[in-house]
């Protein structure tokens, strides 16, 4: 967008100014690019199976010893050693294939925000 304005503005300015106006716009834009690369290897997005370790699960159908969890809106297989009931938070602990394996969440936890 700076190397548009800048070429813009250079064919209304006379000689030396049009090349320093242009130069400056092509330095912005290099920055700018530069900054957004920065900015896109910072943020890279989260994906695959590794991501729901840790995360918090609502259950859905009593957990004894498999049920369902809701996790970020969506149901999944569950399976949990100790047994949860409907309404209660839970923490991913590990997933197989498309079951994951829960846990009790600690009591400071299992308040919802």
């Amino acid at each position: 967008m700076a190397l548009i304005i800048s070429i813009i503005l250079s064919l209304f300015l006379s000689s030396p100014w049009n090349v320093l106006i242009i130069v400056a716009g092509v330095l912005v834009e290099v920055a700018e690019v530069t900054w957004g690369l920065r900015l896109a290897r910072k943020w890279r997005p989260r994906m695959g199976p590794e991501t729901m370790i840790g995360m918090r699960a609502e259950v859905v159908t009593p957990c004894r010893p498999s049920g369902q969890v809701r996790v970020n809106g969506e149901l999944w297989e569950a399976t949990c050693a100790t047994g949860l009931d409907v309404g209660e938070t839970a923490i991913v602990k590990r997933m197989d294939g498309l079951t994951l394996t829960v846990e009790p969440a600690p009591a400071a936890a299992s308040v919802k925000t």
